[in-house]
């Protein structure tokens, strides 16, 4: 989403200027190409070389340097951002930009460009506060300007409260949001991510070694494309992407009842969710000791077929399966798709190096039912659920 795409940085002068660098860093390390532009006050906190060393492009100072460029500085600037993205915006842009005022670099670009232009404030908590202030972000908002919520927390000024930067990584996810197509909206998306847990006693429990990052980089990619979300999913270590409808389960019983409580809204339901086939068949009400014998059997008996069950209640809506497999990939993979009536399903396997569910790649395969196979390289999860939600788009388109 970001690779190849002009992305223009404004940063205002502020203490939080060096988390502009680690912005660009990631700007740069997703494949974007970035141009800086800085205040005069910002320069008083970071030097220009250090993003000019970072970005590989000079950094945008002065409105009126015609050694710079043959072309009006201001406007090839503006013209070339498919994103125009200020961080940190203080309170003094944002108050020129909402009236009107474009009276140093940053702020006439921001006035000529057509690109989306997103603010992420970090001041104090008493001038973000402040009505006048708030009165500008509002205006801002109703003419189509984005903005990000600050964070709270301890500020340089020694109060505490809203007025922090947002995270980098943060920042960087709305811009994902804003250059994505809307090609998604009015569907509704289910996706159901991470292990479940099959409680043996008190203090252990059966599961697998799902991270859920495939369901959450297909969650927060759809959502960024215009889908409504409900993410279900199971324990795991990630936060619950922003603005989607989030449930969280436990056991496959826990994630069956989530499940069916609320396919009936979906358009589209995508399970990524590494779903346990057996529990106990009994849970220990205490701690399951230590005995004399060497060995423990444990009696598991069958969890439900939360996917064959979708299938079998499916309707119109396109439902994709993922199958994980050790051996014979293809051909259990092709046996998943016919018995569960899926539209697609989405085989990886687990034994190849950046295919494993802690790995931030995957190499997958998309089958689909009219026999086709499409095999992608090793891609990052987020491109994955891309190129995913793309073979969904047109699946959905026809029917």
């Amino acid at each position: 989403m970001l690779k190849g795409k002009n992305i223009v940085l404004g940063v205002c002068g502020g203490i939080a200027a060096y988390k502009a660098v680690e912005l660009l860093r990631l700007y740069v390390k997703a494949g974007a190409k970035v141009n800086v532009i800085m205040t005069r006050s910002a320069q008083e906190f970071v030097t220009p070389l250090t993003f000019q060393t970072l970005s590989g492009n000079p950094v945008h100072t002065e409105l009126f340097n015609l050694f710079q460029e043959s072309e009006i500085g201001h406007i090839s600037l503006a013209d070339r951002a498919d994103l125009f993205v200020v961080a940190p915006a203080t309170a003094n842009v944002i108050g020129k930009v909402a009236n009107g005022i474009a009276d140093d670099l940053l702020t006439t670009t921001i006035m000529a460009t057509k690109a989306p232009v997103l603010f992420a404030p970090a001041m104090n908590v008493n001038m973000w506060e402040n009505p006048l202030y708030q009165q500008n972000e509002d205006r801002l908002k109703k003419f189509g300007y984005h903005f990000l919520e600050p964070a709270s927390g301890s500020l340089a000024c020694g109060w505490e409260g809203k007025g922090k930067l947002p995270d980098p990584a943060v920042i960087l996810e709305k811009s994902r949001a804003l250059l994505c197509p809307h090609d998604l909206s009015g569907e509704t998306i289910m996706v159901t991510a991470g292990p479940t847990r099959e409680e043996l006693d008190p203090v252990r429990y059966l599961s697998n070694y799902s991270s859920g990052k495939m369901g959450y980089a297909i969650a927060r990619v759809a959502r960024d494309r215009g889908a409504r979300v409900i993410l279900i999913s199971g324990p795991t270590s990630l936060a619950p992407p922003d603005d989607v409808e989030y449930i969280s389960v436990i056991s496959a019983r826990q994630m069956l009842d989530a499940v069916l409580s609320r396919y009936q809204e979906a358009t589209v339901i995508v399970k990524a969710a590494a779903v346990a086939d057996y529990r106990p068949a009994t849970t220990a009400t205490q701690k399951i000791k230590k005995g004399a014998d060497d060995s423990l059997t444990l009696e598991l008996e069958k969890n439900s077929d939360i996917l064959a069950e979708l299938g079998r209640r499916k309707g119109q809506r396109i439902l994709v399966g993922f199958a994980a497999e050790t051996q014979d990939l293809l051909e259990n993979a092709r046996k998943k798709l016919k018995a569960k009536n899926l539209d697609m399903i989405v085989a990886n396997d687990v034994t190849l190096p950046g295919a494993g569910f802690e790995s931030d790649t995957n190499i997958v395969r998309l089958l689909f039912r009219d026999g086709r196979l499409e095999e992608l390289p090793c891609l990052d999860k987020e491109e994955v659920a891309y190129r995913l939600l793309n073979r969904i788009s047109e699946l959905r388109g026809g029917k």
